[in-house]
């Protein structure tokens, strides 16, 4: 049976992959579903890690799959988890299997989410900030479990030393049912890139809980395979 591990993206904690999660461990696989520095729903903990930054998040994932000792992983990211998953695979190449990003981000040395999010989702995050300079409240359509994010997450740059490249099995699914995706243009140069296995889904943005069928079709076809 595979291993799981799945990050999460902005505002969000481990508690939205527990659909998911729960259909994959009823498949007899190993799931992991850890909550971001700073995302925690306790606010005491949140208010413990204000200059929560980028590398972080990275090092979350890495100390997990350290200490579980964990290897084969198929690491599964949601939208700003892109971020995270990217870094991980870059620092801990050798413990990951296969890389799956769920409408999420692809980035390339030297970006950050701000870089790729586009203009609309940066004065989002500008305005939805103002409140203490450190964390970007979660919008208001957002499932109210979710936490104000921290802001230096979304601007630290991401350096890769290309060691992600390494893995071989790489996944995109692509949501085309929200009309204000920032990944188009991912979904475009992904498309047109032999190293990527891509899919197109007419959904929302939060794949594991809009087509949670077909996520599931595809996390069980990828683990049959290998």
């Amino acid at each position: 049976m595979a291993i799981f591990v799945m990050v999460p993206g902005g505002w969000h904690g481990g508690w939205a992959f527990a659909g998911l999660a729960g259909r994959l461990r009823r498949d007899g696989h190993d799931v992991f579903t850890p909550t971001l520095t700073g995302l925690d729903e306790d606010e005491a903990l949140r208010a413990a890690a204000p200059g929560t930054n980028l590398d972080a998040h990275i090092s979350d994932i890495c100390d997990l799959l350290a200490v579980e000792d964990l290897y084969e992983v198929v690491l599964v990211a949601h939208s700003y988890g892109g971020m995270v998953a990217t870094g991980v695979a870059d620092r801990s190449h050798d413990r990951i299997a296969a890389l799956v990003y769920l409408d999420a981000f692809v980035p390339q040395d030297g970006q950050s989410w701000w870089d790729l999010t586009g203009e609309t989702y940066r004065m989002l995050a500008l305005a939805r900030a103002r409140h203490d300079g450190l964390t970007v409240l979660p919008p208001d359509h957002l499932d109210r479990r979710c936490a104000p994010h921290p802001l230096a997450t979304f601007v630290q740059q991401l350096r890769l030393a290309g060691r992600e490249r390494r893995i071989a099995r790489r996944v995109f699914v692509f949501a085309s049912g929200w009309a204000a995706t920032p990944f188009r243009d991912q979904h475009e140069r992904l498309k047109a890139d032999p190293a990527w296995e891509v899919h197109e889904i007419d959904r929302g943005h939060d794949l594991m809980n809009t087509a949670p069928d077909e996520v599931m079709a595809i996390l069980r076809r990828l683990v049959s395979i290998a």
